[in-house]
């Protein structure tokens, strides 16, 4: 499902900006409350009209939905790619629900949900006005199968029958046969096993309707045919500038998630992050109305802001569906003894694992590994109780039992990137300190990004001891568990993200059986029940959640921050 996921797309949205003092004025000696999930904005109405700027630090590169991982961008993407369904642009957790895009509802599924059915809504169109139809749903997906057109999610592939074989339309005329079209208005998909939580997999990119006279192939990024309010303008420097202006064929009538309020919106990247911030505060001419979605808050920041009130009250919090662990690989000794993992699992010192990450704003102490969101079915549980501090005494009686009374020297890898607040250097610190009251000499080794990534997510080289980090394309249980824990998904010969390289037949079976559930709620309780049964084993240590904290400008209205996401909804704003 997830096993050529590109993890680094997810660790931009998350890579927190320590910069200096200096860039916020006065200091203070605290950060500001941590309020809930999202900040109002400006006060009144929001109305039409104006021009709304983003200041970004990675650019809108490869602005085609066949090669777009997710939402991606931001949610960028979203003003001009519509898709079968998609999130709910709410607040919080209310925002962590699917709701029909173009289509009129989530799907009929076949008893056995390996069959879904969708009917598109009435009065779709394009920038140019022409009609939306089934066939361009296909065909937009079809193309995603293309080599040229690679760097989206693998799902499609995976789950409809002939797609792992088949190469896209421009090798292959013949399409997909598993995609039926039996009129303009009926789009069928045949998967090749159960799926479940097939409309969840229906909000990513590459179901966004590519009408075939019109496809360019790799060049289809410069401009993209609109099925969403806005429609691109200007694409300059691969996605650096990126403007876009209303489509006037879209219809708020069939699309009633997308406010649209602003008249243009204009996407500046390549930016540093201590200027985006810094650009941000000041609010000078059109930076008032200018937001982010890709840059955070650090913790010196937070604590200049918290003794400024006005800039307090324009800061967005928001939470993403992601964890931070240590990770196991039980082939490489000591690591094969569940008393050793569970040792460490014990002498963990949270508290300053959680301050090495930036703080209580922005981490949360994690004992499980989904995160603690309803909607992944998060089920509370500590088989492995540290306290704040850690156990080192219950730490060491383990230690005894698996016959290192003595005491044990180990070795944990990690990024060598001071700025890498999940897997970097202070982190291995932390963790380094908390072992050491319970007799564990930690030895640390660093390695630079790529390298590092290259080591831990391969079966034949992966140390025994290292910091992983995962985040579900969907607020669910499933693509959380299921890459990591799903023998079936145990890479060879490619990035695997099944470290414990587990392969337990319950295990395996137990997923195949949530997959078969159309009910997302029930699906969501027997997800938790196996994160808690997996959890008794110790095959990782849960660290840490991160939480977003985004500042904004003054001028910007109607912020609105979901649990899908956990960035602020650029659908939604409105500039005074």
């Amino acid at each position: 499902m997830l096993r050529s996921r590109q993890i680094g797309r997810i660790s931009r949205r998350l890579t927190v900006a320590v910069i200096g003092l200096a860039v916020l004025g006065a200091a203070a000696c605290a950060g500001p409350e941590d309020g809930g999930d999202s900040a109002a904005g400006s006060g009144g109405k929001p109305q039409q009209g104006g021009t709304l700027t983003v200041l970004n630090t990675e650019g809108q590169g490869d602005f085609d939905p066949a090669r777009l991982y997710t939402s991606g961008g931001g949610n960028v993407p979203s003003l001009v790619f519509r898709t079968l369904t998609t999130r709910n642009r709410e607040d919080g957790a209310a925002g962590a629900k699917v709701v029909p895009d173009l289509a009129t509802d989530l799907g009929k599924p076949s008893k056995n949900a390996t069959v879904w059915t969708y009917k598109l809504k009435d009065g779709l169109k394009y920038e140019d006005g022409s009609p939306i139809t089934s066939a361009d749903i296909k065909y937009g997906i079809e193309r995603s199968f293309a080599a040229e057109l690679s760097g989206g999610a693998p799902y499609l592939r995976d789950w409809l029958i002939g797609g792992d074989t088949y190469e896209g339309p421009y090798k292959d005329k013949g399409g997909l046969d598993s995609i039926e079209t039996p009129d303009k208005k009926t789009i069928v998909f045949h998967l090749n096993k159960p799926e479940g939580e097939f409309p969840l997999l229906a909000t990513q990119t590459q179901t966004t309707p590519v009408p075939e006279a019109k496809d360019k192939g790799a060049k289809y990024e410069n401009h993209p045919v609109s099925s969403g309010p806005y429609k691109v303008v200007k694409n300059e420097g691969d996605g650096e500038h990126l403007v876009l202006e209303r489509n006037k064929h879209w219809s708020a009538e069939t699309d009633p998630e997308r406010k649209a309020y602003p008249d243009k919106i204009d996407v500046k990247s390549g930016l540093d992050s201590a200027v985006i911030n810094q650009r941000l505060s000041t609010g000078s001419g059109a930076d008032a109305k200018a937001v982010t979605t890709d840059t955070n808050l650090g913790p010196a920041e937070l604590a200049q802001i918290g003794g400024d009130q006005q800039l307090s009250d324009r800061v967005g919090t928001g939470h993403f569906g992601y964890t931070t662990y240590l990770a196991f690989n039980p082939k490489v000794k000591p690591f094969d003894k569940p008393e050793v993992r569970k040792a460490i699992s014990y002498a963990i010192n949270r508290t300053s694992v959680i301050n090495a990450a930036g703080g209580s704003a922005l981490a949360e102490p994690a004992t499980t590994f989904l995160p603690d969101q309803k909607v992944f079915g998060y089920t509370k549980y500590d088989h492995f109780p540290a306290g704040k501090t850690g156990n080192p005494a219950k730490a060491k009686e383990l230690l005894k039992k698996a016959g290192y009374g003595k005491g044990l020297t180990i070795t944990l890898a990690h990024d060598t990137d001071e700025h890498n607040l999940e897997q970097g250097p202070k982190i291995a610190t932390a963790v380094q300190e908390g072992l050491k009251k319970a007799g564990i000499t930690l030895k640390l080794k660093g390695y630079e990004a790529n390298k590092y990534s290259e080591l831990y997510t391969s079966t034949k080289d992966a140390p025994g001891f290292f910091i992983s980090r995962w985040g579900a394309d969907w607020p669910s249980g499933g693509p959380f568990l299921a890459p990591i824990f799903d023998g079936r998904q145990i890479v060879k010969n490619g990035s695997n993200y099944n470290h414990a390289q587990l392969d337990d037949p319950a295990v395996n079976k137990e997923i195949d059986e949530i997959n078969k559930l159309t009910d997302l709620k029930e699906a969501a309780k027997r997800w938790g029940a196996l994160d808690k049964k997996i959890g008794a084993d110790a095959l990782d240590v849960p660290l840490f959640h991160p939480v977003y904290k985004r500042l904004y400008g003054k001028d910007i209205k109607n912020v609105v921050i979901s649990d899908w996401t956990g960035v602020l909804d650029i659908s939604q704003v409105a500039v005074k």
